[in-house]
């Protein structure tokens, strides 16, 4: 089976290069599973209902990760609730509204379990160890269940790199979202498990991580607050495709892909 993973989505040029890019890509690579990184999704910072809606009504989208950004709009505290393909950082505290955690059926009518963890490195707020969190997650699910994917939210690339060897052949990929640049080590890990560092972000490149660049430059010459605004002008979709055995979960390989509006 093949599974499409898409990096942050970030504001209006994002949804609108995924939305534009989701036809095409399905003619060429004709996934089963489609898993979107929306944290960002609304103006750069977190989902709205009028968001949520226009992803979730894609029928080319399957679920929605996030990350340290999905409490940024406080509709979110009543949306992911409502919504269980929303899914938040499954280490956040006992009780927190949503989950991490999703087993969906593919196209396919396989069985997939959706992990969305957040690291520890660098990361605001400090959440509960991302990697016994995985561990729990691993330990409770039915043995039945051979295809897990994981969303690992993260900043430190070292942490990433260690989630992967943790859970190589306990899962199928791990894949890290959150810095917006992606990384070129997608590989095959020993025991089966997919793995690249960073997806990349789904949105405008003629910025600073999906936002204009005379706001984000002012932050660090003049040292004073300033609100930041997703970029406008052509942007591109990033991610990754799988290739899952979905008999023994093991990956067969792991592509980036990139489509950029003109």
């Amino acid at each position: 089976m093949k599974i499409l993973m898409i990096g942050d989505v970030v504001g209006k040029p994002g949804r609108r290069v995924l939305r534009d890019s989701l036809p095409s890509l399905y003619d060429q690579h004709q996934p089963d599973l489609t898993v979107v990184n929306a944290e960002n999704a609304a103006g750069g910072f977190g989902v709205t209902a009028s968001v949520l809606d226009e992803l979730l009504g894609n029928p080319q989208i399957d679920v929605l990760t996030s990350g340290n950004h999905i409490w940024d709009k406080p509709e979110a505290l009543q949306l992911i609730d409502g919504e269980p393909r929303l899914l938040r950082p499954h280490n956040y505290p006992e009780g927190t509204p949503g989950q991490g955690w999703l087993v969906v059926r593919a196209s396919n009518g396989i069985e997939v379990g959706v992990l969305n963890i957040m690291g520890a490195v660098f990361m605001h707020p400090a959440l509960d160890c991302p990697f016994r969190c995985a561990d729990q997650v691993l330990h409770n699910k039915s043995k039945a269940l051979g295809v897990v994917v994981v969303d690992f939210h993260a900043e430190a690339t070292s942490e990433k790199m260690a989630m992967g060897w943790y859970l190589d052949g306990r899962v199928s990929v791990v894949v890290g979202t959150h810095t917006h640049v992606a990384t070129a080590d997608e590989r095959i890990l020993p025991d089966g498990t997919a793995y690249l560092s960073d997806l990349g972000m789904t949105g405008c490149y003629n910025s600073i991580l999906g936002m204009k660049k005379e706001k984000v430059l002012n932050r660090f010459l003049r040292r004073v607050p300033e609100r930041l605004e997703p970029a406008t002008g052509p942007s591109m979709l990033c991610g990754a495709i799988i290739d899952v055995d979905e008999s023994s979960g093991r990956s067969r390989s792991i592509d980036r892909v990139t489509i950029k509006e003109k």
